[in-house]
């Protein structure tokens, strides 16, 4: 079980749970934090000790080996649990390396210990000192609170708002800090995941170049290398994605935070501080209480927020009355009385923290206070409903993308005026206009209705897979056995209401017909998943962990595009799915087999330069995404299928990040599938070397595996299209064309 979700809600709740789930992560942090140091000691060592090299080195190892991630969340994607056991995986590497006697490591320092100590300074140290922050504002927060309940309700009426005032500027400052040190923990333990590995990673890299003799275990290591680096690669474009999403919440919580509070199984839930009577003395203590209803039971816990752990043991009691306390009978403000069904006669004196706060309680223990309707805004009905309009208008807005816009580049990611959208959607929406729209005439752009279809689905009143079962999709996209994610997510569908269904099944349908067309439009699965993920399965409340799950909603996309066919015309049997008939999703495990080159190409290390027909493609790429706009924010990159090899790093930002380029893959040449089709090679123009740009693992024996960096030999053109023929370490094969640049 990985650490837990710090919602930003529980700021505002500030209960003692929400400060043990804080801890677990200050905890982790800590641990991160001394192991970083100690790995920077170890590695200073292994760099400057000739002598005890190999002491340092199996040390080295034992640290990496010891140390074990731990992920937000109850479920970890194939590339946290790729980079999870990479740590592992390194330390072998190091007691085999051990066993050459190779010689010194050179610019280590550079590769290893600066990111490391960059990391260590300016994440964690920065998250200590925002936790120095947020103690002092909570100390600070709670005296004041303190102080102020304890002014007499015989003080004018002026002094008593002053005084009002004042609290509410302290209390919303602690909200502030708490929402901000909040976002900062759970940004480094995002973080770590990939600045943390990648140097280790580098570092490995750099050990590989200059240990001769560590060349065969190199080779067997370049496998994992691949891996991780997507996965590393793949982390931290989730992280971005998922990061922006985070920050958004944080800012919405700030403007209107009543409008964000978390669902509680609990009706009422909050401080309250109870008049306790001693012999010859009455004292205020704070207690954190909870209301449920049902049972009519209050609990009680006494707990401080400014030591941060609990003082006493629970203690509940079914309530039996509430009745709100005159002013004239008692000094305190906001205050009520309860009593209790096993003591009699026995009233419990109560203070509320504000007026409001008192009603809030009153209101929900069902006291002489007024009943107020809490939380029902209205809304109005939601115009798309799954009717026999809304399907002709879907298949009609199809029809039209499928004719004439089918190779559009960018298709469902470029988003169309909203004016337009409005306006076509209103136009088609309407029985009386609906066959006078012509969608094949210039007026309407493709880009105009692809917006459409995706702002139909976001209109309706739930979405289109349902909340019902929204989770049950996500638990499936979670399974580790890529046949049982299918079978189970096949089993779901047919539990959807028939029209979902049906609905389902038609964009499903046409999504697989556009992403047939990726090599035109550049939009494959993956990148359809991204796009239409958060709108099929949106969550019904927006929250931290609804965000990090945004990952599993795309794979779930991913599954049924793949697996149309069989998904939707086939009924689920019950039990085990038949794991030779279905079309299994390409979702990365550490025990799959490493990626081929059909899938996107990856720069393993950040090299210094490129070729110009590169930059050339991320500029017109650029060009094709430049106006994403918030219509696609909650897209956060699905990392879990291999089809994101096909996924630019920046695909929803336009800052000019080039760290992964596109390069428009070709097919695969039928030859490959039947080898003995293929004809001979051409022998013009002469034979030349190249060097390899990115990473490619063969998926036919004709096919040569590479990392980025490598030199083939006898270079020359293949005579099917978009491929060449080399040489490597005496083997040739077949070479993907823009994988490679001529020396």
């Amino acid at each position: 079980m990985g650490l837990p979700a710090l919602e930003f809600s529980d700021c505002y709740l500030d209960s003692p749970q929400f400060r043990e789930r804080l801890k677990s992560h200050e905890l982790e942090l800590d641990k991160t934090n001394k192991f970083i140091k100690e790995l920077i000691k170890d590695g200073k060592a292994l760099i400057q000790a000739l002598k005890n090299l190999s002491t340092a080195q199996r040390k080295f190892a034992e640290s990496l080996n010891e140390f074990k991630f731990q992920c937000i969340g109850d479920a970890e994607t194939d590339d946290e649990m790729c980079i999870a056991k990479s740590l592992q995986e390194f330390a072998g590497v190091l007691q085999n390396l051990e066993d050459e006697r190779t010689r010194m490591i050179e610019n280590a320092n550079d590769v290893l210990i600066t990111p490391l100590e960059r990391f260590r300074k300016e994440q964690i140290g920065a998250a200590k000192e925002a936790k120095k922050k947020y103690d002092k504002e909570t100390e600070k927060y709670c005296g004041v609170l303190e102080k102020h309940l304890s002014l007499s309700a015989k003080k004018k009426e002026s002094h008593l708002h002053e005084a009002d005032s004042q609290v509410d500027i302290v209390r919303q400052h602690f909200y502030e800090v708490s929402l901000e040190y909040v976002f900062k923990v759970q940004e480094v333990q995002e973080r770590k995941m990939f600045e943390f590995v990648e140097p280790l990673l580098a570092f490995l890299q750099g050990l590989f170049t200059y240990y001769h003799h560590g060349y065969e275990l190199a080779k067997d290591f370049n496998h994992f290398k691949t891996d991780l680096t997507i996965s590393i690669q793949n982390t931290r474009n989730r992280f971005e994605s998922t990061r922006s999403e985070v920050e958004s919440l944080m800012k919405k919580m700030k403007e209107n935070p009543h409008e964000h509070k978390s669902i509680s199984p609990h009706t009422m839930e909050g401080y309250l501080f109870i008049l306790e009577k001693r012999s010859f003395v009455s004292t205020w203590v704070k207690y954190y209480c909870t209301y449920q209803r049902e049972p009519k039971r209050l609990t009680m816990v006494l707990f401080d927020q400014k030591s941060g752990g609990k003082i006493g043991e629970e203690e509940s009691f079914i309530l039996k009355s509430c009745t709100r306390r005159k002013t004239d009978s008692i000094e305190k403000r906001f205050c009520f009385d309860v009593e209790a069904i096993d003591r009699p006669g026995v009233m419990i004196t109560m203070q509320a923290l504000s007026e409001e706060d008192r009603r809030l309680w009153m209101e929900a223990m069902d006291g002489r206070e007024p009943v107020y309707s809490l939380n029902q805004d209205s809304q109005n009905e939601a115009m798309a409903q799954l009717d026999v309009i809304g399907f002709n208008v879907i298949k009609k807005f199809i029809y039209a993308v499928e004719t004439r816009g089918i190779d559009e580049q960018g298709l469902y990611r470029i988003v169309g005026v909203n004016s337009r959208v409005q306006k076509l959607l209103s136009l088609t929406m309407d029985p009386k206009t609906f066959a006078d729209v012509e969608l094949d005439s210039s007026e309407w752009e493709i880009k105009t209705i692809t917006s459409a279809i995706k702002h139909y689905l976001r209109m309706l009143p739930a979405p289109l897979m349902t909340y019902q079962y929204q989770r049950s999709f996500i638990k499936a996209a979670k399974l580790d056995n890529p046949e049982a994610r299918v079978a189970e997510i096949h089993s779901i569908v047919h539990r959807l209401p028939e029209k979902n269904r049906q609905m389902l099944e038609l964009l499903m349908k046409h999504l697989a017909n556009v992403a047939s067309h990726h090599q035109q439009n550049l939009m494959t699965v993956a990148n359809l998943g991204v796009v239409f993920g958060p709108t099929l399965l949106r969550p019904q409340e927006e929250t931290v962990a609804a965000i990090m799950d945004i990952k599993f909603q795309n794979i779930v996309v991913e599954i049924l595009i793949e697996n149309h066919d069989m998904i939707f015309k086939d009924t689920p049997t019950p039990g085990v799915g038949q794991p030779g008939q279905l079309n299994l999703p390409r979702r990365k495990s550490t025990e799959s087999k490493a990626p081929s080159c059909s899938e996107r190409p990856l720069t393993l290390f950040r090299t210094p330069t490129h070729s110009e027909k590169d930059k050339a493609a991320v500029e017109k790429w650029n060009s094709v995404v430049l106006n994403s706009s918030s219509e696609s924010q909650a897209t956060s990159l699905n990392c879990n299928s291999t089809h994101n090899w096909n996924k630019l790093n920046n695909l929803t930002s336009t800052d000019g990040d080039q760290d992964g380029l596109l390069v428009a893959r070709q097919s695969r040449p039928n030859a490959l599938q039947n080898p003995k089709g293929r004809g001979s090679i051409s022998t013009s123009p002469p034979p030349r070397k190249a060097r390899a740009l990115y990473a490619c693992k063969a998926e036919h024996d004709s096919e040569l595996s590479f990392i980025a960096g490598t030199i083939f030999e006898n270079v020359h053109p293949s005579r099917e299209p978009g491929w060449l023929e080399g040489t490597l370490d005496g083997r040739t094969g077949l070479i993907p064309e823009n994988y490679v640049e001529f020396m």
